[in-house]
């Protein structure tokens, strides 16, 4: 698979995950044509997954979140709308993008850029124009599967009372080590850095 096979790949899924096990498929298991038990670095394939994730990571029709389960989501630009649109159902510390930096001392940080700051102008008018109803079938049947389970079950939006509470809207697997101060830039919009 090419860099190239890997981004059609994710724009035919709008939503794909990079290696974890999800409700959507993930890039790894795709490369290898199985599923991966453990880490994919022990996998013969590891290298070829590991250049294609650093190559779907640095295009720019590709939002890197976390946007499933907490896990490294990758969303095609051609969904973004649609993300956007129901934002308030999946809480923006799961919609911050995140980049890799290699540091010149060798380090590997994350920067996340919080939602809505990464969003373009276009994108945002175009959320606008779309119902929920219509952006949950763009995303697919994992986002119409996670709404039903959060609206006990209903085939509509979240109720609004929902929506008040974003935090229990998606389960996070996250820890945040970050400083007060940095907590507040990040609400702010502002760059936060973490050592990986």
């Amino acid at each position: 698979m090419s860099p190239g096979q890997a981004i059609l790949f994710i724009k035919k899924h709008g939503v794909v995950l990079e290696s974890a096990h999800g409700s959507v498929p993930n890039l790894a298991e795709t490369v290898t044509g199985k599923r991966i038990h453990g880490s994919w670095w022990t996998d013969p394939k590891a290298r070829d997954i590991f250049r294609l994730t650093r190559a779907v990571r640095d295009s720019g029709d590709i939002l890197v979140c976390r946007l499933v389960s907490g896990k490294i989501t990758f969303v095609h630009r051609r969904v973004w709308p649609a993300l956007v649109r129901l934002a308030n159902q999946f809480g923006a510390k799961s919609l911050g993008r995140i980049r890799e930096v290699h540091t010149p001392r060798g380090k590997h940080e994350l920067h996340i850029l919080s939602y809505p700051r990464w969003v373009p102008a276009d994108v945002k008018i175009s959320a606008r124009k779309i119902s929920e109803t219509e952006a949950a079938l763009q995303l697919g049947d994992w986002c119409s599967q996670s709404r039903k389970q959060r609206s006990g079950g209903a085939d509509y939006a979240v109720a609004p009372s929902a929506r008040a509470n974003p935090k229990r809207l998606v389960p996070l697997r996250f820890v945040d080590s970050t400083s007060r101060s940095q907590r507040v830039r990040r609400q702010q919009g502002q760059f936060t850095k973490r050592s990986t």
